[in-house]
């Protein structure tokens, strides 16, 4: 009796001292890992950049889908897939959680797949195909490296879903300042001044899973910046791939997954060397460290997640007049994009005049998780943060990337991501002018479901 009373005190007093010893983060979270190489065994066309003329020709790293699969107190599952490449396509996205919803029960809103964005990945299946010169024979490689890709992520999520055990969950928001804004800032000068102009979001969020011999199982960390550090033909996850082998190096037996923010005006600058993409891989892996060195907030074991598509409106398609100009003064992919959008104009066909958008909220504990689709640019979090607070986690480029989505802002002032990304996805037209208001109230709107409110909006009793 005595040592019961003695061990029920100690628990006491050790609850007293350090939150992460309390009842609500005592283990009553269940979580589960698993992850899969997807480097292909064969020469693919890799994805990002216009300029490549010819397949991959080897590996540098090997590249990687990971996930992790999370159970609550009340039996609430959802499922964080992160991977090595630059984006997920709708129609490869809808079929990977049509699939998990027959075989697992879970529905969009408790998947999230997101993707690092890097450009040394390889090409899937609808997605930007007016950018490459690919025949009959490369495509079909394509068709097939994605049917296979979507089979494998729907069992790898069945392994993580089967895997879980006890374990604690923590969050926290450490910092790096390897991000410069592209837009603002000429590129041959970034690397030399001191004084970058903004905006920018520093913030490196981190989710700790820890097992109950407090021995890590996953960290999950994540950041706002293009991985474009590589423009090489060889496979790797650029700066993110650096950093999670960094990781995994350091903690051996855990599992490190990198998610890409709101990062699509954001740049790492210098670049373009191998040695550049290992500093920052560096970088961001000694700020995740610091974050797990110090204390972190531990998560109640309650999740509630909601997943909606609003619909984007597109400008008005270009005339049959305006696109045979283009084609008449355009080159590579823009010639190619126009002589599409010719044709199908030609036949009578009708263009798209809106896109259905993709937008998700999870709450673990109090952590707020926001994940929006294609590449999302950085005004969107800072926004998102001043309504739901500034420890919020926002991700871009999860669950479906169809274009760069601009702010108002950045759609009046033009450029490409405003103005002339749509080309490289294909799009008919650029964004109308209300994107950012659509985006942003409907994001409120859809944790209001759950119950997620602005901080301000507690305190004023709305």
């Amino acid at each position: 009796m005595r040592n019961t009373v003695l061990h029920l005190l100690v628990f006491l007093l050790l609850a007293w001292i350090n939150p992460a010893f309390s009842l609500d983060a005592n283990f009553e979270w269940k979580a589960g890992v698993a992850k899969m190489d997807i480097t292909p065994n064969h020469p693919l066309w890799l994805a990002g950049y216009g300029g490549r003329t010819a397949p991959s020709e080897g590996t540098l790293h090997p590249i990687w889908v990971k996930a992790l699969a999370m159970e609550d107190a009340q039996g609430e599952q959802s499922v964080l897939i992160t991977s090595d490449l630059l984006g997920w396509p709708k129609a490869l996205s809808d079929d990977i959680r049509a699939a998990v919803q027959r075989k697992y029960g879970l529905s969009k809103a408790q998947i999230i797949l997101n993707s690092s964005h890097t450009h040394t990945g390889p090409v899937l299946q609808d997605a930007l195909f007016d950018i490459y010169p690919l025949d009959d024979a490369e495509r079909e490689k394509i068709k097939k490296y994605s049917a296979g890709l979507s089979d494998r992520v729907v069992d790898l999520i069945g392994q993580s879903l089967a895997d879980m055990e006890s374990v604690r969950i923590y969050a926290e928001n450490g910092v790096a300042r390897f991000q410069v804004n592209r837009r603002n800032n000429e590129e041959s000068t970034q690397a030399r001044i001191t004084d970058l102009n903004g905006p920018n979001d520093y913030a490196v969020p981190v989710i700790k899973v820890e097992k109950s011999d407090q021995s890590l199982m996953a960290v999950v960390f994540g950041y706002a910046c293009h991985p474009t550090v590589l423009g090489i033909n060889q496979w790797s996850g650029d700066y993110p791939g650096f950093a999670q082998l960094e990781l995994e190096k350091d903690h051996p037996g855990m599992q490190a997954m990198f998610f890409q923010g709101a990062g699509a005006d954001q740049n790492p600058i210098p670049r373009r060397t191998i040695p550049l993409a290992r500093q920052y891989g560096r970088t961001l892996a000694a700020a995740v460290d610091r974050v797990l060195e110090e204390d972190m907030k531990p998560l109640a074991s309650s999740l509630k997640t909601a997943y909606t598509e609003v619909s984007l409106d597109l400008n008005m398609p270009p005339s049959i007049e305006e696109l045979t100009h283009h084609c008449e003064v355009s080159s590579s992919y823009q010639k190619r994009w126009g002589e599409r959008m010719l044709k199908d104009a030609q036949d009578g066909k009708e263009f798209r005049t809106s896109y259905p958008y993709p937008l998700q909220v999870w709450e673990m504990g109090d952590q707020r998780i926001f994940a929006l689709g294609g590449e999302l640019l950085v005004g969107y979090a800072i926004q998102l943060k001043e309504i739901f607070g500034y420890d919020s986690f926002v991700m871009g480029y999860s669950n479906d990337v169809m274009s760069y989505i601009p702010t108002a802002r950045v759609l009046h002032e033009g450029g490409y991501e405003g103005a002339s990304a749509q080309v490289v996805y294909g799009l008919p037209a650029k964004w109308s002018f209300n994107i950012e208001s659509t985006i942003i109230h409907g994001m409120v709107e859809l944790a209001k479901t759950i119950g997620v409110q602005s901080p301000q909006s507690k305190l004023i009793g709305q």
